[in-house]
């Protein structure tokens, strides 16, 4: 055998070696993975949604937001981009009475298609929601204001869950189990720091009325500048309305929100300075949206902590700057 043929062999042996050890290991994670179900898709249209279905779900399944911080789902048309994955999804969820009211169309195309297609807050009872504006609003959608209350949709996504996945079922009862207890933390801590705000101070006036749950939970009145839904406007007649309660109840803070111009409120404000009372910006709050992607505020519980240290700290209450687990930005 010449030297050149030796050195063939040589190489030709480490690399069936090589390939054989591939094959092996391959062979080996394919038996691993047999028992396992591959991940599934569910679609969401909101982070509030999308934090339960990712608290129950874990690794079982992968979850899509279609509307990210800052996005007024009251408002929000699904892109082409939004369809194709609402097509391609296991499971949809979304909030229904109307929230998504521009995406009915894409969502009943999606069940009609075959998709599971769920509204999580039309599957609670009646008799704990909030009347809305009018007959093609008859409830008010904003359940998550209400953290007590929010976790009641954890069961409705586990059971979902549970039905597209049976083998997960014991899976997502644990999951689900683990997150209303985090929400009961979240739903005491906003209990105890709101009590601290004076009886007198307690009125929350915001960009529009997505605060009504918060109100009837921690004993507040609550205030919109406009409507439930954002698509309704807000005249002359609102804004003199409001400037004139904040003059007579001495009001010192009103709020601005993540998804709604910040114009009527500063036209509050501007009104109440020109009758002589001085109203501050207590702060922006998330209403119909979390926080950024990534931070803290960007988790339904890092938003519920973020307005309730926010608006207590502003109308005369005690709480922590940095919230109920030390992780608000400052």
């Amino acid at each position: 055998m010449t030297p050149s043929t030796r050195r063939f062999c040589v190489a030709f042996g480490m690399l069936a070696a090589t390939l054989f050890g591939a094959f092996a290991c391959a062979d080996a994670n394919a038996e691993q993975g047999a028992d396992r179900p591959s991940a599934y898709a569910i679609v969401v249209t909101t982070g509030m949604l999308g934090d339960i279905a990712a608290a129950v779900a874990a690794d079982r399944a992968s979850v899509t937001v279609l509307m990210g911080p800052g996005t007024d789902p009251h408002l929000y048309r699904p892109t082409r981009s939004d369809v194709q994955r609402l097509m391609r999804a296991d499971v949809i969820l979304y909030h229904g009475h109307m929230l998504e009211g521009r995406m009915t169309d894409a969502l009943t195309r999606a069940q009609r298609a075959g998709r599971r297609v769920l509204a999580v807050s039309e599957q609670l009872d009646e008799a704990l929601l909030l009347e809305g504006d009018d007959d093609d609003e008859p409830f008010d959608p904003h359940l998550w204001m209400d953290p007590r209350l929010w976790s009641k949709a954890i069961a409705i996504v586990r059971d979902e869950l549970s039905a597209h996945d049976p083998e997960g079922a014991a899976i997502y009862a644990a999951n689900a189990e683990a997150y209303a207890a985090e929400l009961a933390r979240l739903d005491a801590y906003a209990e105890r720091v709101l009590a601290t705000v004076p009886e007198g101070s307690r009125v929350l006036i915001t960009a529009h009325d997505a605060f009504a749950y918060f109100g009837r939970r921690y004993g507040f009145e609550v205030l919109g500048i406009q409507g439930i839904s954002t698509e309704s406007e807000a005249g002359v007649r609102d804004i003199e309305r409001l400037v004139s309660l904040l003059v007579e109840q001495r009001i010192g803070a009103v709020f601005t929100e993540s998804t709604v111009s910040d114009r009527a409120v500063g036209a509050l404000i501007a009104g109440a300075r020109a009758r002589g009372h001085e109203v501050r910006l207590g702060g922006e709050l998330f209403s119909d949206a979390m926080g950024n992607a990534g931070t803290y505020e960007g988790t339904y519980i890092g938003m519920i902590d973020h307005n309730v240290t926010t608006i207590a700290r502003a109308l005369g209450g005690n709480a922590p700057e940095r919230g109920m687990q030390n992780k608000l930005k400052k």
